[in-house]
């Protein structure tokens, strides 16, 4: 289903009233800045047409509760595949990858992947260190630890995270924005963990996700918007989750390692890209 740009106006007109009714009335929306001029999208003509109906009569909101309900949009799978085309793109090529390196056991193609270069040596396996890495030129390291993931529940966590919280921002912020701050949040992750446990081989797009979630936690509470309202007690969740990792008790349970310093890198990077974006929103509102 295609966005479509219901109203454009100045800058100095207060839209404030009119997006808290249509957040009542659950009519999917954003509101973004363009050539100097806010513009308000919705999926499809056919809800464009109604929002356009009401904001003739409720421009300032002010229809409260009288204010006629609007019919539920649901957009289908792949509807909102297309419009979340980085997300969905960013979802292909870690399941390739995932293909590839055979849910990660096939360590041969894992090496072209991981941070920093490696060897196995039967059951010992000897890594470089990121100097040396780069020294050859393989620079793209620094990001495609992101792609890598070991087992299916770690595919299936995180890409349903990713599916959650990459389409909230491409929504709000745009494919570029989306792209730019997942390529931001797997360096940062990645240099985290590598800082903080030396050469080591870890994975997956947990660190982009802890990003991703600390930009919108900073942002709504700077700027209020209902692309980036998170349902109840999911940032509670995602934090206390983050704790219990750093416990330890994985590893005494011999579960596997955690790359907990990459989920911390992650967070503390989205919390500052999120109070970054939401005062330069806030200042343009």
């Amino acid at each position: 289903m295609t966005a479509v740009a219901v109203l454009r106006l100045p800058l100095d007109n207060d839209l404030s009233g009119f997006v808290a009714l249509l957040q009542r009335l659950r009519v999917p929306h954003r509101v973004a800045e363009e050539g100097g001029e806010q513009v308000l999208w919705v999926p499809g003509e056919a809800l464009a047409e109604q929002v356009r109906e009401l904001y003739a009569r409720y421009p300032q909101g002010d229809g409260g509760e009288s204010a006629p309900a609007l019919p539920p949009v649901r957009e289908g799978f792949f509807s909102q595949l297309r419009r979340s085309p980085v997300t969905a793109l960013m979802l292909l090529v870690t399941f390739i990858v995932f293909a590839v390196t055979l849910a990660g056991e096939n360590y041969a193609a894992i090496s072209w992947l991981s941070f920093v270069d490696f060897r196995l040596d039967g059951d010992n396996i000897s890594l470089n260190y990121l100097d040396a890495t780069l020294e050859s030129g393989q620079w793209w390291r620094l990001i495609t630890p992101m792609l890598i993931h070991f087992g299916w529940l770690h595919l299936a966590m995180n890409s349903l995270w990713y599916w959650e919280l990459g389409r909230r921002i491409e929504f709000r912020q745009g494919a570029i924005g989306l792209f730019g701050l997942t390529l931001l949040f797997g360096l940062a992750s990645n240099f985290a963990q590598y800082a903080w446990a030396g050469p080591s081989l870890f994975g997956g797009l947990s660190g982009v996700l802890y990003g991703l979630l600390g930009h919108c936690w900073i942002y709504q509470r700077l700027a209020p918007n209902a692309a980036y309202r998170l349902p109840p007690g999911v940032l509670v969740m995602m934090l206390v989750w983050l704790l219990i990792c750093m416990t330890g008790i994985f590893e005494l349970l011999q579960f596997g390692a955690i790359a907990n310093a990459a989920h911390v890198g992650g967070l503390l990077t989205g919390c500052l890209t999120g109070l970054l974006g939401g005062m330069l929103a806030r200042r343009s509102a």
